[in-house]
C-alpha cells in the first residue's frame, strides 16, 4: 500500500496506536483476549485483576484509557474509579462488563467512568470506543444510554441511591438479580463462574442484610427496584 493510499485513515490509525490502555478484569483469559483484539489498535501498557493491584499499577503507568470490569473482588470497578479520581483525575475510564443492569451502569458513571459497554461488543467497536473516550467523548452501548439519561433526568423510575441496595457488595447484587430472574443456585454458579456453596453464602448474606427470610421475598424486593 502506498503512502498516498493510506492518507485518509493514517491520522486516525496513528492516533489510535499511540493510545496507552490498561486492562482491569479478574479473568485472565478475558484480559488475554482483549489484549489480542486491541493489540493492533492501541498499546496495552498493563493489566490488573484486583482493585489494589489496579490502583497501584495505573498510578505507575498513567494510561490514556482504562478498560474496567464492574464486578471484581474487594469493591469492584467502582472502588478503582473512586480511588483514582482522587489522585489521578486525568485518567479516563471505560467500563467493559457482562452486566447490563441499570444500577451498575449508573453507579460507574456517577463514580467517574466516561462510558460503559458490554462484553458483547466487537473488537472494532471496542477500539473505536476507546478512541472516543480518549478524545473526551462519552460512549455507551445503545440500550445502556437510556439508563444514564433517566438517572440524570432524576426520573422516579430510575433509582440511583438506595441505602438498602448500597449495603450489598457487587457480587451479592449479581446473585440477587439472577435469583430474582428465577435462576436456580446451580445456574447462578455456572453463570458467575463460582461454586454452588459460594452462591449459598451470598444468598445468606443478602437475606441477613435485607432482613428477609426467603428467596421469594428477595425476588419481590428486587422486582420493586427494577433490578431484574
Amino acid at each position: 500500500m502506498t503512502e498516498q493510499s493510506m492518507e485518509p485513515v493514517e491520522g486516525a490509525t496513528a492516533r489510535a496506536e499511540r493510545l496507552r490502555v490498561f486492562l482491569v478484569d479478574d479473568h485472565a483469559m478475558f484480559r488475554a483476549g482483549v489484549r489480542a483484539e486491541l493489540g493492533a489498535h492501541v498499546e496495552v501498557v498493563g493489566e490488573a485483576s484486583t482493585v489494589g493491584e489496579a490502583v497501584t499499577r495505573i498510578a505507575v503507568t498513567l494510561p490514556d484509557v482504562v478498560l474496567l470490569d464492574v464486578h471484581m473482588p474487594d469493591g469492584g470497578g467502582r472502588a478503582v474509579l473512586e480511588a483514582m479520581r482522587r489522585t489521578h483525575p486525568q485518567v479516563k475510564f471505560l467500563a467493559l462488563s457482562v452486566s447490563d443492569a441499570a444500577e451498575d451502569v449508573i453507579g460507574l458513571i456517577r463514580a467517574g467512568a466516561r462510558g460503559y459497554v458490554t462484553k458483547t461488543i466487537s473488537p472494532e467497536e471496542l477500539a473505536a470506543a476507546v478512541r472516543r473516550v480518549a478524545d473526551g467523548d462519552a460512549v455507551f452501548s445503545p440500550r445502556l444510554a437510556g439508563f444514564v439519561l433517566d438517572a440524570f433526568a432524576a426520573r422516579p423510575d430510575a433509582p440511583v441511591a438506595d441505602p438498602e441496595l448500597d449495603q450489598l457488595t457487587n457480587r451479592e447484587r449479581e446473585v440477587l438479580r439472577l435469583l430474582a430472574r428465577g435462576y436456580a443456585y446451580k445456574e447462578i454458579a455456572k453463570e458467575l463462574y463460582i461454586s454452588i456453596k459460594t452462591v449459598e453464602t451470598h444468598v445468606s448474606n443478602v437475606l441477613r442484610k435485607l432482613q428477609m427470610s426467603n428467596r421469594y421475598e428477595l425476588s419481590r424486593w428486587a422486582a420493586d427496584r427494577r433490578l431484574v
